[in-house]
């Protein structure tokens, strides 16, 4: 009876500290909105932005780095790289993700499919190489261009971009802990293995992408690209090829995340790129864009507990190929920052009514932009320029920025420029994915820091 009493109890006192770290996150002042709900989080102004850079053949050392910049406009060096890291070779550097507990950031190479851990609590103004996962199609059992490298409690999930068969985009995920070591792979469903799940439309590709969780409702969500053959060829050569353009992903999959198995396959056509879920307790719905038809679409949970998928808004003109890249939603889930690789704009869209999106801003950042970071207050916006090495632009006209990293203030209105960041200039490559940094997570600091919205799950 006491043994009961004292499990009923345990049981409470979990409920109590979800529904705590939910309220909590109301609170919360300065973090990445797009990150898992199991990270911890910061409070008060973020010290570093990381940036995963894409070495250049010629420029500088040629080699894939970690560039940290200082962001904090109270600190002597603020505005300024204070530190570059490099890894010492050229690996397609993409994207890259923080474990649960924020001490370690992982980055992937798109075309040797390595993977790079550094350190970044040890000293946070200058992280160092921890370990590299080299055999990561060997152990996956043939998955190919780590891609969303995604914090689960203890565990970091890794979405693959290809395979080592065919170079296609039919892929899959893979688990580890924390330490770099494997634990399994889950394959996308296919028409000819749809692995449980239930084929609501058309499609059944098998392509991956990113990957986002809603913990409350057990739910994962996938989205799907293309293969090797298609991101490491000329971007002129590939819109030119009629078969190559044909192989690019059409669907989001829904997931169990407790058991990590495929529910619902849903049509949505067009290279949805990535995923981003709202924030609220009550709020059952993410958010994606498609690369080739320019539109915003919504992955949502309805009245009857069914997930579907709706086309609820559109992004600039699609005819003039603007290419949707990657977006942000605000903390409070009423806004949707949109980038458009293409035409160097950003955008924002209300999304106060998710399933009617208005856009309400827009702005010139650069020749391209890809990348878009923001605080958890929505006050501070970090941009990056660039996508993909042979999808890049190579020149742009003059006074119009290439290779940058640029820093606003987003004060409701209109973008406030703090200070940019030529990383052309600074020969260190081309800037990609951007992760935020502080010292406040590991001491020695004023700010102060939140747990994970979950603890578990």
């Amino acid at each position: 009876m006491l043994n009961r009493l004292i499990r009923a109890q345990l049981r409470l006192l979990k409920i109590s500290c979800a529904v705590y770290a939910v309220l909590a996150l109301l609170s919360v002042k300065a973090d990445e909105t797009c990150m898992s709900p199991y990270m911890a989080k910061i409070v008060g102004q973020e010290d570093y932005v990381y940036v995963w850079t894409l070495g250049i053949e010629g420029v500088g050392d040629g080699s894939d780095k970690l560039v940290t910049i200082s962001v904090n406009p109270t600190t002597p060096n603020f505005g300024k790289i204070i530190n570059s890291l490099s890894v010492g070779g050229r690996n397609e550097a993409h994207h890259s993700g923080l474990t649960d507990d924020r001490h370690y950031l992982w980055a992937g190479g798109l075309d040797t499919s390595k993977i790079f851990i550094f350190d970044v609590h040890s000293n946070p103004s200058k992280p160092t190489l921890h370990k590299v996962i080299n055999d990561f199609p060997a152990k996956t059992g043939g998955i190919v261009g780590p891609h969303t490298t995604y914090a689960l409690p203890g565990r970091m999930l890794v979405t693959g971009l290809s395979n080592d068969k065919d170079h296609g985009g039919r892929t899959g995920m893979a688990e580890y802990t924390n330490a770099g070591e494997y634990i399994a792979t889950y394959w996308m469903p296919t028409d000819e293995n749809l692995r449980g799940a239930f084929k609501s439309g058309k499609y059944a590709d098998g392509y991956g992408y990113d990957v986002r969780v809603l913990p409350r409702r057990n739910v994962m969500v996938t989205s799907s690209f293309t293969g090797w053959n298609n991101y490491m060829m000329d971007l002129g050569k590939m819109m030119g090829d009629t078969e190559a353009m044909k192989r690019f992903g059409n669907t989001v999959v829904v997931w169990n995340l407790h058991t990590r198995e495929p529910k619902k396959i849903l049509d949505i056509p067009g290279a949805p790129l990535e995923v981003r879920c709202a924030w609220g307790a009550k709020k059952n719905y993410c958010f994606t864009t498609t690369a080739l038809t320019s539109k915003i679409w919504l992955i949502y949970e309805d009245d009857s507990g069914e997930w579907q998928a709706a086309d609820v808004a559109d992004i600039g003109d699609a005819s003039k190929i603007p290419l949707p890249v990657d977006i942000s939603i605000s903390a409070d889930d009423n806004e949707l920052w949109v980038n458009t690789w293409n035409d160097g704009m950003t955008r924002l869209f209300d999304i106060s009514n998710p399933h009617a999106p208005v856009q309400t801003f827009s702005e010139h950042i650069g020749a391209q932009v890809n990348m878009v970071s923001q605080s958890w207050d929505g006050k501070r916006v970090y941009y990056t320029s660039s996508l993909l090495a042979n999808w890049d632009k190579k020149t742009a006209p003059d006074g119009i920025d290439l290779d940058f990293f640029k820093a606003y203030i987003w004060d409701g209105d209109k973008l406030n420029h703090r200070f940019t960041i030529d990383f052309g200039a600074e020969e260190l490559g081309r800037p990609h994915q951007m992760r935020f940094g502080s010292h406040a997570l590991y001491g020695g600091h004023p700010n102060k820091t939140e747990g994970a919205l979950f603890a578990e799950y």
